[in-house]
């Protein structure tokens, strides 16, 4: 195998496909490209910005990484993407004792059985995240997809492979000395443009960062420091932390779609309230994210 491709070790239980299935959910994603056996997406590897392939291939138990335009990586930049591709897919996560509790649990088995193998599909930039779960505030999936690829086609990075286009979100470094009136012609509210300035001008600055966030001590502190962000309230700090941050007890009790399914899966005639979707969950500390994850998935398949 040559240095432009490599292979993951992957964990069990594993569903590629169930994966790609979710990632698939909108044809208005811009940032990658999935076929029947992969996805391609432009990320940023250490200086430059490379087309990256992943694939599992089938019997094997491995996930393959492929550098499109056939260079070769330095070690440093394997480990950097390693990092990225195990937090985008949560291939580190032990789900065995997560699959022992749905089987176990009359109410929730039966996504044990409809979703076995699907892993939280994650965001692990999180400027990305932080706009992204911004721009989803109070609006329908397919305006925030629409969103999302404007500030990507705008701001972002492009590049072309076999006839489609590719395009890297945009660095926080990007948004220096741009206005809320420029966001706001793509159809971003005042609140959400000053938001994500905001937030650009803190990360850009070292004031905030995926890692600072990540060795705070509990996930009330990382509540408290994304919450300090105007713009940033506890739905968005909770969405963030089960996308980004990998925090298995994140529960986004203010979020519709999650009511929603509740309300579905229970048979209720209104939707929970959040103290309601807050006692529910109780009964299943731990795993609050992958529930709330499978739970979403119920709506959109």
């Amino acid at each position: 195998m040559n240095a432009s491709v490599f292979e993951l070790a992957l964990p069990q239980p594993f569903d590629f496909q169930q994966c790609l299935d979710y990632m698939t959910r909108s044809p208005l994603e811009s940032l990658y490209r999935m076929d029947y056996s992969g996805v391609n997406r432009l990320l940023r590897v250490g200086s430059a910005d490379r087309l990256v392939r992943v694939t599992c291939l089938e019997g094997r138990g491995v996930m393959q990484v492929q550098m499109l335009d056939g260079a070769s990586l330095s070690l440093e930049d394997r480990e950097q993407l390693t990092r990225y591709i195990k937090d985008w897919f949560d291939l580190d996560r032990d789900l065995k004792p997560f699959i022992k509790l749905l089987q176990g649990d009359p109410l929730l088995a039966p996504l044990a059985e409809r979703f076995a193998g699907l892993r939280l599909v994650g965001i692990p930039d999180l400027f990305e995240a932080l706009c992204w779960a911004i721009v989803g505030q109070q609006v329908n999936l397919a305006f925030a997809y629409k969103l999302k690829h404007r500030l990507a086609e705008r701001y972002g990075i492009a590049a072309d492979w076999e006839g489609a286009t590719y395009r890297l979100f945009p660095l926080p470094e990007r948004f220096a000395g741009e206005s809320v009136e420029s966001l706001c012609s793509l159809q971003l509210t005042k609140n959400k443009a000053m938001a994500i300035l905001d937030v650009a001008s803190r990360m850009a600055g070292g004031e905030l960062s995926r890692d600072k966030l990540l060795k705070l001590n509990d996930s009330e502190s990382v509540d408290q420091e994304l919450t300090k962000i105007r713009g940033i309230g506890p739905w968005t700090a909770q969405y963030v932390r089960m996308r980004c941050l990998g925090d298995q007890t994140a529960l986004p009790v203010g979020d519709v779609g999650l009511q929603n399914a509740v309300k579905k899966l229970l048979g209720l005639s209104l939707k929970p309230t959040p103290l309601e979707l807050s006692a529910l969950f109780d009964q299943w500390p731990g795993w609050e994210s992958y529930i709330a994850f499978y739970l979403w998935r119920t709506l959109e398949v």
